[in-house]
């Protein structure tokens, strides 16, 4: 879809900051405390640009929500069974409870789903965002990323979080979507093209070697594992192309693919790397107010 820059900032103090968030099921949850250390530092993104639970986090922020606003948020919905199954019964989606047991018996409709957990604030459209929204999802049929900005945005969304086997792609004008992670897991390219002064990346794909010796995964976990290995590679290039002024891997090492109820612990976990963060944010600022300072 067709993106239009804007115009280079006169203020040599207000950079514009464009932040990427990475895709990676439960472990996205990560990202929320360091969306609220960007509110701490008194900073608000120009742009952002999501894929897969990426764009799900970022669409609450680009909807006027603070980083804890949207942690309160997920508690809520996500800290507990019961606050997971009586959404999903309202919704009328059954066989989650099977899934965790046995693997993928069904798919889910991504669109169902995401309506049942999506905060109250988020509007119907695009344009109705606060903050610029790029959301990356896969087009099954041609095998490239479309990124969406404007339109309905919970189709959009849903398309991106269509995880594959567990969701049914989303169907999208002549389009078949599944999650944005398969093709960009961490959109850097979107946001630089959109011209950010100054690009956060925040990647929640984890590190290798975090299995315990002698422990054997699942079969849900090896699906998810295999996929970060690919995921990994990605990134790798993504980094390479568009290098970013911070980059974050998120901790995020003692946590799967669909722990989901642990979400209280995986914010624990970022919660301690949150000053490190905004160290590092604080320096990119100074760095680029330098360098303006210098060609004026």
């Amino acid at each position: 879809m067709p993106r239009t820059k804007p115009q280079p900032s006169s203020k040599i103090s207000d950079p514009r900051i464009g932040v990427a968030l990475g895709s990676g099921s439960a472990r996205g949850l990560s990202l929320i405390p360091y969306l609220e250390a960007i509110n701490e530092l008194g900073l608000e993104p120009a742009v952002i640009a999501g894929s897969s639970i990426g764009a799900w986090v970022g669409s609450g922020w680009a909807a006027g929500m603070s980083g804890q606003e949207i942690r309160e948020h997920s508690i809520e919905v996500l800290g507990s069974v019961r606050a997971i199954s009586s959404r999903l019964w309202a919704a009328k989606i059954r066989g989650f409870r099977e899934m965790f047991k046995s693997g993928f018996p069904v798919q889910f409709d991504a669109e169902r789903v995401l309506n049942s957990f999506q905060p109250a604030q988020l509007p119907e459209t695009f344009g109705e965002l606060k903050i610029p929204l790029y959301v990356v999802a896969t087009d099954f049929q041609s095998w490239h990323q479309l990124v969406f900005h404007t339109g309905p945005l919970l189709k959009a969304l849903a398309g991106s979080i269509a995880i594959p086997s567990l969701f049914t792609p989303v169907k999208y004008g002549d389009n078949l979507l599944v999650d944005g992670g398969v093709v960009n897991p961490l959109p850097l390219d979107v946001v630089s093209n959109w011209g950010a002064d100054i690009i956060i990346a925040l990647d929640v794909n984890g590190n290798p070697g975090e299995l315990e010796p002698g422990r054997i995964p699942g079969a849900i976990n090896i699906g998810f594992g295999s996929a970060q290995i690919m995921t990994s590679a990605l990134i790798n290039n993504s980094l390479a192309a568009y290098p970013p002024d911070v980059y974050t891997r998120t901790p995020v090492a003692e946590f799967g693919g669909f722990d989901y109820l642990r979400v209280r612990e995986i914010f624990a976990a970022s919660d301690a790397r949150k000053d490190e963060f905004k160290r590092d944010v604080s320096k990119a600022i100074e760095r680029f107010i330098a360098s303006r300072q210098k060609s004026v």
